[in-house]
């Protein structure tokens, strides 16, 4: 079958590519749920068994996308039409939307604490409160104000959609991802200067192989699963925005280490603070707002170390943002393409926005408890929607992908794109091994993450 045109925008360079690739995989995963998930399994052994993750389960599934991106040069409404030559696969498409639509339901009302939090801590208002948790508790519980700082995440992330993708993503995370990477570096260096700031550092990197069981190792499979946003097909989008000539693999295993070397860094700030002042690292989701700012307030230059961490954050959360709306966005241009009422990139872009408010503010509503039909059953929408998204969708998503690219698309395409050209036997290895991981352990390493979804529930 001759591969289709692109009809697609695209990247203008190979680093602008793995940038927007590495943002879309940064997130609130590595830089708020990663710390709080390794405290609550023991640290070090944690982190091993992530990153072996990384190597057996994530790697495969981020070569995956790209390949089927670049391959067809479509986003994920077409890319599976195109490659097959039929509509039968259409369906993981529109499951990727539906996901990708929840996620950015509760993700945005997130990345709204977070801007919250900036903001209260550019102010110096943060600390005026005495009692952190109850901050927290009566933030999260505001729906008004919530939902009015989800529309600014979604206006900031609307506007770098709104110009073409390599003056709008690809330019922006060239300027965000090295500034990210610079301030974690810099507060790793300044939190390590901590007195007691060792014990935090045997935690974090000595591996208690006692601490190993069956959920840890499930936990640290999600959290892969988590951080490097797999299954909702942004990296599909992005693939479709390829430059020709870029290596899939080199880019899917730069990722890889980009978005670990970003988990890693988290660990390095959080954990050497909350050992030196005493704090239990595993304290859950409260961990980035709450213990930490309580352990900031301890430090010199309290306010200055507050502002870069929640800074950190709104980067992580908006470059994941932008990845996650492109996926509506070209969805949205693709679907009606051929239609009468085709939408072009900034209708586009409105539409997606539309959409993500109204999810968000069924989010950030359901948690201030009022009114009483935003839930169902006695969850709240922003506890199904983070469910529904995270223990079905998403596995499900990268089930079918991994399912298709390794029994379903043509062999020879999958060469075409993984070898670029190079004939080299290191070449013809690395694809024969993906090809086995692809086919029978990715998928069971996915089932296995599904039950644990599903058995979490009961």
């Amino acid at each position: 079958m001759q591969k289709e045109e692109k009809s697609a925008p695209s990247f203008t360079s190979k680093v602008g590519l793995v940038m927007a690739a590495v943002g879309s995989a940064v997130g609130l995963g590595n830089i708020w749920k990663f710390p709080y998930i390794a405290g609550q399994n023991g640290g070090g052994a944690f982190l091993l068994i992530y990153l072996l993750c990384v190597l057996l389960f994530g790697l495969p599934l981020l070569i995956t996308e790209f390949t089927i991106g670049k391959h067809s040069g479509r986003s994920v409404y077409g890319a599976f039409s195109v490659i097959r030559n039929n509509n039968r696969w259409q369906w993981i498409g529109w499951l990727c939307m539906l996901a990708t639509i929840l996620v950015m339901g509760f993700y945005t009302v997130v990345t709204g604490w977070c801007i919250n939090y900036l903001i209260d801590a550019i102010s110096n208002t943060l600390y005026s409160s005495s009692d952190l948790t109850a901050h927290f508790t009566e933030l999260s519980s505001n729906g008004p104000r919530m939902f009015g700082y989800s529309i600014l995440a979604l206006a900031l992330t609307s506007v770098v959609l709104w110009f073409d993708v390599n003056k709008g993503i690809e330019r922006l995370s060239k300027i965000l991802m090295p500034l990210l990477l610079i301030m974690m570096i810099f507060m790793a260096i300044r939190v390590l200067m901590l007195p007691g700031s060792n014990v935090g550092m045997r935690f974090f990197f000595e591996a208690d192989f006692s601490k190993l069981s069956p959920k840890v190792i499930l936990d640290a499979m999600g959290q892969c699963f988590f951080s490097l946003s797999i299954g909702l097909g942004a990296l599909i989008t992005y693939g479709a925005y390829m430059p020709k000539h870029q290596n899939i693999i080199a880019t899917s295993v730069q990722v890889a280490v980009l978005d670990s070397l970003v988990a890693i860094l988290a660990g390095l700030i959080i954990f050497p603070a909350v050992f030196a002042f005493g704090v239990d690292p595993a304290e859950g989701p409260q961990l980035a707002f709450v213990v930490l700012p309580s352990v900031f307030e301890q430090m010199s230059l309290s306010s200055l170390s507050s502002i870069m961490f929640f800074g950190l954050l709104c980067i992580a959360a908006i470059t994941s943002m932008i990845s996650l709306m492109e996926v509506l966005v070209a969805f949205l241009t693709e679907a009606t393409a051929q239609k009468k009422h085709s939408l072009d990139r900034h209708k586009a872009v409105l539409l997606a926005v539309v959409i993500c408010v109204v999810t968000s503010s069924l989010c950030a509503f359901s948690l201030s408890g009022t009114p009483e039909w935003l839930k169902i059953g006695d969850k709240d929408f922003f506890t199904v929607f983070d469910t529904v998204a995270s223990n079905f969708l998403m596995p499900l998503g990268a089930l079918s992908m991994a399912i298709f690219i390794g029994w379903f698309m043509p062999e020879s395409a999958i060469k075409q794109e993984l070898r670029n050209g190079n004939r080299s036997t290191i070449h013809y290895a690395l694809g024969f091994l993906f090809m086995q991981i692809v086919r029978y352990f990715v998928p069971i390493a996915i089932v296995a993450i599904f039950l644990n979804g599903v058995l979490s529930l009961i």
